[in-house]
Order: structure tokens, then sequence, then C-alpha cells
């Protein structure tokens, strides 16, 4: 059998062009390598104007608005969009034809030379990430952060050293579609620690049940037990507290809980087993959650050899990204927050205990089917009322409602927040945390949260608010 990397000459099909850039990024890498590519999407050209825009003057084929079963009954190698399930029928019938299926981030960890530090979870994946290349870069190391947190790493790879980090979010979706087998020789990435931040419910229409998604972000795991690394893991979490593999060196992380063993969080320090790693009071980033992903960060970065002094340093510096909790200033008078990078009930019910009980709640989008009584109940003693927008408007108004809450159902986010605004108290502070996908309207959540931030441009206070064009310290 042909190297995955011996691409000269050989037939390749992308299949999901996407809009991510991951998709784009592979083509050109395939095709830069000899390989003859065809890229194949069911959207159309129109739809993914910019991604083929990316690849003018490469040597690909297109074929859009369509898949064809020639181009992956000849495929050697088919090269699958995140988005495309293992089990998908275009795969099915390349594999029966003898083609080897893999994906941009099984590409990268075979050329990647530095070393890689990997990230996943439900909640504050991102943040974490976004934490440890801070720390890793404030340290001293030459640092570089990718994957499923914003682009692809394939076509830097060939500019980082034997002593850089890269810093590698990974989704669910990225993790089951890694090989069952070993990587090949002289191909095992260098996976030294992973982290699993939590795993709750979520994207159950794509895994079908909470363990098969679960299943699918234990597979972290077989990327450190490779090279013999180690993994940061809770162990306050029943679920991820029994998680053991063959080769791995476990580091418990104890979050809320008091302990004087592994990383843990006490008398406002952050320590590994009882050394130093730093001061909580030095961390400005809103939002409790931003300490525990501060920690897991701090123990990935010790773990890679970072120095306590230089991490206790480091941490007055950090910054969190756009609508993590992200303070947008007054608006009429009234402080925003936009946690719009929440898509389930978990990940607003997280946030709740950073607010003062009273404000009002922005909430809607596409539903999960994910279970909503948590919320409900968490909500019924925080929030004073609720505006909900999207296809799950009427769904969350009522449940909220159910639970003795006032809600009122709009279909926009712009209707969401001049609903609000038309019945806030004096001083009461407005949380956009939408609990919901956003496919129903926008390609994504950043675009959303985007567009509630142009909604709350016509009540923007004159003097003293900040800017949105000036991010401001959140999580």
């Amino acid at each position: 059998m042909r190297s995955l990397l011996d691409l000269d000459g050989r037939r390749v099909t992308v299949q999901g062009l996407g809009l991510f850039g991951g998709g784009a990024t592979a083509a050109r890498f395939l095709a830069r390598r000899g390989a003859r590519v065809t890229v194949t999407d069911t959207r159309s050209a129109e739809d993914l104007a910019p991604a083929v825009e990316s690849l003018a003057g490469v040597d690909v084929r297109f074929v859009l608005g369509e898949h064809r079963p020639e181009d992956f009954d000849a495929a050697e190698l088919v090269v699958a969009n995140p988005a495309v399930p293992p089990a998908n029928p275009w795969l099915a019938r390349a594999r029966a034809r003898g083609a080897r299926v893999t994906s941009e981030t099984e590409l990268f960890l075979s050329v990647c030379p530095a070393r890689i530090a990997a990230v996943t979870g439900t909640q504050g994946k991102s943040s974490t990430c976004n934490a440890l290349h801070q720390l890793l870069g404030l340290a001293g190391f030459r640092a570089h952060l990718g994957g499923n947190i914003g682009h692809s790493l394939l076509e830097a790879a060939a500019g980082m050293g034997a002593e850089d980090v890269v810093v590698l979010e990974l989704s669910s979706y990225q993790l089951e579609a890694l090989p069952e087998r070993p990587f090949e020789p002289g191909a095992t990435p260098r996976v030294e620690v992973v982290c699993v931040t939590n795993v709750l419910a979520d994207h159950l229409d794509r895994h079908g049940s909470l363990e098969a998604y679960a299943s699918a972000k234990r597979r972290i795991l077989d990327l450190v037990a490779l090279p013999g690394g180690t993994a940061v893991l809770s162990a306050e979490d029943p679920r991820l507290a029994a998680w053991r593999r063959a080769g791995v060196s476990r580091l418990d992380a104890w979050p809320t809980r008091p302990s004087e063993r592994g990383l843990n969080l006490r008398d406002g320090h952050f320590r590994l087993d009882r050394e130093l790693l730093g001061h909580v009071e030095d961390v400005h980033l809103p939002g409790r959650f931003q300490l525990e992903n501060v920690l897991l960060a701090l123990g990935l970065a010790r773990t890679l050899g970072a120095g306590p002094e230089a991490l206790s340093a480091a941490l007055p510096e950090l910054t969190a990204l756009p609508h993590r909790m992200q303070d947008l200033g007054l608006f009429g008078g009234h402080r925003v927050w936009d946690n719009g990078v929440s898509t389930t009930p978990d990940s607003t019910l997280a946030v709740f205990g950073s607010l003062a009980p009273g404000f009002t709640l922005i909430a809607g989008g596409k539903p999960k089917d994910l279970p909503l009584e948590p919320l409900v109940a968490a909500a019924r003693g925080r929030a004073r009322r609720a505006v909900t927008f999207g296809k799950g408007a009427e769904a969350l108004r009522a449940a909220l409602a159910a639970g003795g809450l006032e809600a009122r159902a709009v279909e926009t986010v712009h209707e969401a927040v001049e609903a609000a605004f038309a019945g806030l108290a004096p001083g009461e502070e407005v949380l956009f945390s939408p609990a919901c996908a956003s496919y129903d309207q926008y390609r994504n959540f950043e675009e959303r949260a985007r567009d509630f931030r142009q909604g709350l441009e016509r009540y923007r206070t004159p003097a003293g608010d900040r800017r949105l064009d000036k991010p401001g310290r959140g999580g």
C-alpha cells in the first residue's frame, strides 16, 4: 500500500470544499505535492465562491453542486471534510473500490515536525487553547495555534521546527475521522500532551448518543498513547475520572474541589500538586469558568516544560477570545454581555453565575434536541426575563415560561434586541447567550454574534461606553 504522503500522480478526491478553509488548504497541499485533485461539494460554486477563489491558479478540478460516482470510483485517496460522517455512502463507495479515506487533520499530523498539545471537549476547548497559546508565547516558546479553533495548519507545517509547539484544537468530528490503526512508521505525530475539558450533551444528531459522542472524544487518548505522553483530565467528572489508556500518564485536574494533588485551585492560587503556578487575582477574564480553562492551560504548559515563574508572570497578560462572556460596554445605560459562542443549554447555564441576578437573557436559534430542564431551573433563579428568537423561539419560550420566567418569542436577532431593550428595568444587564445552533439563519455562531452587535448600535450610550471595534477582555 502506498504511503499516505506519496502523492505524486495520485488521484485524490477532496469531499467537501467548505467555507472555513480546511478543504481549500488540503486541496492546495495535495496539488502542490503532485496529486491529481478533484474537489467536489454538493453546494454550488456561487455558495462556495470565497473558497473557490482561494484556489485560483491551483491545478484542481471542481465538481460542484453534486457528487459524481466516477470521482469516488477512480480515487486512490479521498480527503473528507470533518462535516462528512465516516459512514457517508460516498466514502463507503470509495472504500469498497480500494480508496484510502483520510482527513486534513491526519495529513497535518503526518507532516508536522513540531511538538503537539491537543485539546478537545464540549465547552472551553477554544478558550483553553487560546490561553495555552498565549502562555507558551509569553514563556518564550515558538507556538502555533490552529485546528478546529479557526484555521488549518497544514501548509504552515513546512515552516515549523522540532522545538516549536502546536496547540491543536480537535472536534469530535475530527477525532472520529482519524485512523483506528497506528500511524505509518516515520509519521507518528509528536503529541506530547492532550486535554479533554469536559464531555457534555452535544452533537447527538451526528453521533446518535452521548456515549458515542464521548467515545469520539476519547480517541484523543490514542494520539498521546503513540509517543507515550500525558493526558490532563478532570478528576471531578465521573466520566473523565474513569478514563485510562495504556501508555498514557494521567494528570488529574481539580477545578472546583479542594485538593493538594494534581492541578488544583485553592487559597486563591493555581497549583500543580504543591507547586505554585500563579495567582487567581492576576487573571483578568470575567467568569468563573475561565479560571477552570486557565488551570488546564497552565497544566498543559507546565507539562510541555514552561517554568512556573514564567507562567505566573504571564497570567496578567492573558486576553480572551471574542464572544465568550465579553463585556461590550453600556448601551442605553445597560451593560451587555456577549456569550455568542453558546450553542447548547449547558454552555448558557455555565455563565449564569458570572452575572448578578435580574438580567434579561436573549437566546434562540436552531434547537439541538438537548434537555432544557437544567437551563430552565437555573434561569428561574437568575434571569428576570427572556427573549427568544429563531427556529426554536417558541419551544424555548414555552419551556422558560412554564418554568415561571417571563418570556417572549420573536423571529430575528435584531427583533430580540429591540424586545429586550423595550422591557429593561433601570440598570438591568443583558446577556446574549443563544443556547442553540446558529444554522437556521447564519453560517456559524460568529456571524450570529456579529449580527447581535449590529442590532445593539441604535442603543449605544453616547459617552463612556466601550466601542465594539475594541473587544473587551472576556471569555
